[in-house]
């Protein structure tokens, strides 16, 4: 399946930061790539790998779809259960448009949750898996579970708006706390994310690295799962954290810890109104 569906016309939901109309609707990622890259035609980040662009409609990472989605409704684990009955924020088994509103606050677990940790609470609670269980335990990699779950359930929030719900005051403060993380420098060479993200015109190397203010580049930075050419792998937002403390010279995070759903809730939100491309194909 490399197709939700065939695209309906679209409707416009809301108007991004950088003016790109957002969609109420599910699009195809190389659609919603498209798209940014005529609205921003001088930006060297969106431009600067002629080749993924021309590979995206054959983005490796779609070959997981059909093993995330059999995973998704299998009935797997000590419980012997599928995970229809996972609640990711709209609702019991409800997928679409459900990725792009997470970090969000839960109620049944009494926290803010990014997807990677909902994810992980649900194999546990309702599939009966322990942390022990490879099933939970290999998080990174395209062969993991996890990573296969992953790019089917945010596959089908490809195109809508990022929008993170900030209602519940634990919301307002994950982020706020996100912000702080964005811009405190510590470790060894004393970096900070803003370091990289915090103005246009940043390298590393052959890499131009995305602007967080600008909201149209910002979106495609924060669209993960996404497959990752230079290591031939599907990679997540969390993976992405990881690698970028360890570049900073960082002490490591721990999975499921506040760390990185506070940076996760601040990523997302500085992409509000953006439309998410899901999966993507970077660098």
């Amino acid at each position: 399946m490399f197709k939700k569906a065939l695209l309906a016309l679209p409707v416009a939901m809301a108007v991004g930061v950088a003016g790109t109309a957002a969609q109420a609707e599910w699009q195809d990622p190389n659609d919603v790539l498209q798209k940014l890259l005529e609205a921003q035609p001088d930006s060297k980040y969106l431009h600067q790998s002629e080749m993924n662009i021309m590979m995206m409609p054959d983005n490796p990472a779609l070959w997981l779809l059909d093993d995330g989605e059999r995973l998704f409704y299998e009935e797997r684990g000590p419980n012997n259960a599928s995970l229809e009955s996972c609640d990711f924020g709209k609702g019991e088994g409800v997928l679409d448009g459900a990725y792009v509103e997470l970090p969000r606050y839960f109620e049944d677990t009494g926290k803010v949750m990014d997807f990677e940790m909902r994810l992980v609470h649900c194999m546990k609670e309702i599939q009966g898996f322990t942390d022990d269980d490879s099933a939970v335990s290999q998080r990174h990699g395209s062969g993991s579970d996890i990573m296969r779950l992953t790019t089917y359930i945010a596959h089908q929030s490809s195109g809508y708006a990022w929008n993170p719900p900030l209602d519940h005051p634990k919301e307002k403060a994950m982020r706020d706390a996100g912000e702080v993380l964005f811009f405190r420098r510590g470790g060894a060479m004393d970096f900070n994310c803003a370091a990289c993200h915090g103005s246009s015109g940043k390298q590393i190397r052959a890499s131009v690295l995305p602007e967080m203010r600008n909201s149209q580049e910002w979106t495609k930075a924060v669209s993960w799962p996404a497959h990752r050419a230079g290591q031939d792998n599907v990679r997540s937002q969390n993976h992405r954290i990881r690698g970028c403390v360890w570049q900073m010279r960082h002490a490591g995070i721990l999975p499921d810890t506040p760390v990185n759903t506070a940076l996760i809730s601040y990523w997302n939100d500085a992409a509000r109104g953006e439309p998410a491309i899901l999966p993507d194909l970077k660098r």
